[in-house]
């Protein structure tokens, strides 16, 4: 069994093809991305849940500041350890409070590193995330197959098992429709609110005993959508 997943985000070839090789060889999953642009992506994409990130702070496209902010608007929890050149006190200060875990300086020794995440993914232990459970409802985001309120199996489409997954890991709190929009659709692509009213709609019909009164997924008029287990 894989110890879990890790993101390396790195301009620097050479650097991203040692990284993955050996968290492959401490028998972790890897994915890699050289550009700000491409780890969004990814990060949007992926079905699998992300436990660690690796970003690098000077990259094309987008800063690894900026992306530190935007993965932990979507996902708060996700730890994130910043491995670059910057050095500078102000640059580790901010990289501390946008939330990351760790800041290390390059060069570093490979074996510290190492050591680093392992301690980190120690207190951020892997969980089977690729289900989630609330009433008598689950949701498989590997399968994309969810249990309804009346214990009946439906097959949701990926972009629908996106919102869901988006909605859960941010239980409780309000997400608007221009950061779902932003997460869940690429730039070149047409999505307005009503596809996710819709949406909405869908997901009440499935897991609410009265739609017309949700307990799950609620609507808050001009911001967005909040999903809430109790």
């Amino acid at each position: 069994m894989k110890k879990g997943l890790i993101l390396i985000v790195e301009d620097e070839e050479a650097l991203l093809s040692t990284l993955k090789l050996n968290l492959e060889l401490e028998n972790y999953e890897v994915m890699t991305a050289a550009s700000g642009q491409e780890a969004r992506s990814k990060f949007k994409d992926n079905n699998k849940i992300i436990n660690l990130i690796l970003l690098d702070v000077m990259l094309p496209e987008i800063s690894g500041f900026d992306l530190c902010a935007e993965f932990k608007n979507i996902q708060p929890n996700i730890p994130i350890i910043f491995i670059t050149a910057k050095s500078l006190s102000a640059d580790k200060i901010t990289g501390l409070k946008l939330g990351a875990e760790d800041y290390i300086t390059k060069p570093f020794e490979l074996e510290e590193l190492l050591l680093r995440i392992n301690n980190v993914m120690k207190r951020h232990p892997v969980k089977n995330e690729n289900k989630y459970t609330f009433g008598n409802c689950e949701i498989n985001f590997d399968n994309y197959e969810i249990t309804d309120v009346n214990s009946k199996k439906h097959t949701l489409s990926k972009r629908e098992i996106g919102l869901l997954k988006l909605l859960t890991e941010a239980e409780g709190k309000v997400i608007s429709r221009d950061e779902i929009i932003d997460t869940l659709w690429e730039e070149d692509e047409n999505a307005s609110s009503r596809t996710i009213d819709n949406y909405i709609l869908n997901f009440r019909k499935h897991f609410e005993n009265n739609p017309k009164e949700p307990r799950y997924f609620h609507s808050i008029r001009g911001v967005g959508y909040k999903f809430t287990s109790d």
